[in-house]
């Protein structure tokens, strides 16, 4: 007769399963609350301290840590020794395991959790008696997640027994779980203990949202995954109200919309991204306003662009939106008539985000061959103190596109350079591999929209031929980290010139 370990804390179709369990005959054994359950529901269960012979004791802490299940689960059937002992030990085989862990990701997202609380939802006994029977997948079959429940019977049904390629795929199911869950207790132990730091080892988990078409290129698989927690006003979170699914570009490049929104979370702003770069950016007294100074920034560069804007979408905006192509809009929300002229556009994909200019702050991880990059998400933007350098200060109304250009070129590529106007984007230059020439193609793109404009410059200028090249533009005031042992010449070109310069003795490349 096969026997089943049965102890479960999601019992998501659990009494269904082993019901049909009972029909094959199985003998049943199980623990605490799953066992009442499955009484409850008529079936005949018996207790793990039945076969143990030990009580469960420390509040339910001990009771499946004994060598009676653990024998069971871990003989090989094969081996005359093993075989031998479990005669010798009165111990019987336990051919199926369905366990899944005490709750500790949803313990630790409840409100108001305590460290006690999270603690003691740490499962100790589930994740042993997983591993062993994962261990032992050729004569055990381990089942953690409820969605397996039907293949399991089926197999039963039709054949007397769980094939061995399900075996195998149940058995690295269970230790990608027992990972998963560790890293997890990890990372939140880490957080309480406040300690930021990066260990002599890292281990990350994430929970996948979908499977994605293709990655950046056809040939290319993909997926898109999400962090376990800490995903408030984040991509993860969008609610999907039209549209074809999201490609692996969409979503690098609404991620890439989103983190430069989130610069702008105390005014209506509008911001478009093509290829991960800012393209368009605008701030306003409306929602209108602020998507007229984006588009106008750079008309072109928006077609088949990402937009994401921080106010909910009117009809007005939604009719203006609507006469371009754009492949997603996100927003906080939409009002009705906005989302009716936008759904009559086939191709764009709607996104709702609340709280999307919630701060994020985390890690960002880079792959590189051999190896894994780790780093802060940059959430900084300016360092002690502003430096007026040159003696001519900006006035308020530069001072506030200086800041505004900064924002942006925060989140352009290096080498980057912003030009900003009137609280719009007008020109950028980003990911080239001399500042100068990421100047020259901004200038070149901004055409007359750059005179009596003020540029931001994501690190420091290496040589005054930007400062000359800004000044042959019209430009009236330059925002850099500084840093350079060339500043004094750049600085002194300025007061030549005019031209206010401001250090924010903090730099942005971005890779």
């Amino acid at each position: 007769m096969m026997r089943a370990l049965i102890s479960v804390s999601d019992k998501t179709g659990i009494v269904d399963f082993a019901k049909e369990l009972q029909a094959l005959g199985v003998d049943m054994i199980s623990t605490g609350g799953t066992a009442s359950l499955l009484r409850e529901e008529g079936m005949d269960v018996k207790d793990v301290s039945q076969i143990t012979n030990f009580p469960e004791c420390l509040d339910g802490r001990v009771k499946t840590l004994h060598p009676m299940v653990h024998g069971g689960i871990l003989a090989v059937r094969k081996d005359p020794d093993h075989q031998q002992t479990l005669k010798e030990l009165e111990i019987d085989p336990i051919d199926l395991v369905v366990v899944n862990l005490y709750p500790f990701k949803k313990t630790i997202l409840k409100e108001g959790c305590t460290m006690e609380e999270a603690i003691e939802n740490i499962d100790i006994g589930g994740p042993t008696m997983l591993r062993s029977a994962a261990k032992n997948h050729n004569d055990v079959v381990v089942v953690t997640d409820p969605a397996d429940y039907e293949e399991v019977i089926l197999q039963l049904k039709d054949q007397g027994k769980v094939d061995q390629q399900t075996r195998f795929r149940l058995a690295r199911k269970v230790f990608a779980h027992t990972a998963s869950y560790d890293a997890m207790i990890v990372d939140y132990l880490d957080e309480q203990a406040g300690d930021a730091s990066y260990g002599s080892t890292k281990t990350v988990t994430f929970e996948k949202v979908q499977d994605l078409r293709y990655g950046e290129n056809p040939h290319q698989k993909a997926a898109f995954y999400k962090d376990v927690v800490n995903t408030r006003g984040t991509l993860v979170e969008a609610e999907q109200l039209h549209g074809k699914e999201l490609s692996y570009n969409n979503i690098n490049d609404t991620n890439s919309a989103l983190e430069l929104l989130k610069e702008f979370y105390n005014e209506p702003a509008v911001v478009a991204v093509k290829h991960a770069n800012p393209c368009g950016v605008g701030c306003g007294k409306t929602i209108g306003e602020a998507f007229e100074k984006a588009y106008e920034g750079d008309p072109v560069a928006i077609f088949g662009g990402i937009v994401a804007t921080n106010q909910v979408v009117d009809e007005g905006t939604a009719a203006r939106i609507s006469e371009l192509f754009i492949e997603v809009l996100v927003a906080p929300g939409y009002d009705a008539k906005a989302l009716e002229v936008l759904k009559g556009k086939k191709n764009i994909r709607l996104l709702q985000l609340e709280n999307i200019t919630s701060p994020y702050k985390g890690y960002e991880v880079k792959k590189v061959m051999g190896g894994v990059l780790f780093q802060d998400t940059d959430g900084s933007l300016l360092g002690d103190e502003l430096e007026v350098v040159t003696k001519r200060q900006p006035t308020a109304k530069e001072m506030e596109d200086l800041m505004f250009a900064w924002k942006v070129v925060k989140h352009a590529k290096s080498n980057a350079i912003s030009i900003a106007k009137d609280k719009m984007l007008v020109a950028n230059g980003p990911g080239q591999v001399s500042r100068i020439a990421s100047l020259q193609n901004a200038v070149r793109q901004g055409g007359e929209k750059v005179k009596n404009a003020v540029l931001a410059s994501d690190a420091y200028f290496p040589f005054s031929d930007s400062v000359e090249a800004a000044f042959g533009a019209g430009i009236t005031a330059i925002i850099q980290p500084g840093g350079s042992v060339k500043d004094n010449d750049s600085i002194a070109l300025c007061d030549r010139y005019g031209i206010a310069m401001v250090f924010t003795g903090m730099r942005h490349f971005k890779h």
